[in-house]
């Protein structure tokens, strides 16, 4: 994964707005997961597809963060909700 990588939410979930947090069903498995309200934004940003420069772009215009920790973050969760099955991942350059 780089920062060229376009990030979009998998088909096979559902998910919904729990007061500011996120839950998203994998219709696949049955099982439930659940992001605080930083990973909220982050998943509602993902609902159309965007690159992980733009997604880490826009949380930096939010959040005062440090670009280097926000991108590792970034990464960190991606591939956590990939593993899952919850977002799909393609290359920008395709």
């Amino acid at each position: 994964m780089t920062l060229g990588t376009i990030i979009h939410a998998s088909p096979n979930q559902i998910s919904c707005d729990l007061g500011g947090e996120a839950a998203i069903l994998n219709l696949h498995t049955g099982v439930y997961y659940s992001l605080d309200p930083v990973g909220a934004v982050v998943w509602k940003l993902i609902e159309r597809p965007r690159t992980v420069a733009g997604i880490r772009d826009a949380m930096l215009d939010r959040f005062e963060v440090e670009p280097e920790r926000c991108e590792l973050d970034l990464f960190q969760l991606f591939e956590r909700l990939a593993a899952e099955g919850l977002i799909e991942t393609r290359d920008g350059h395709s």
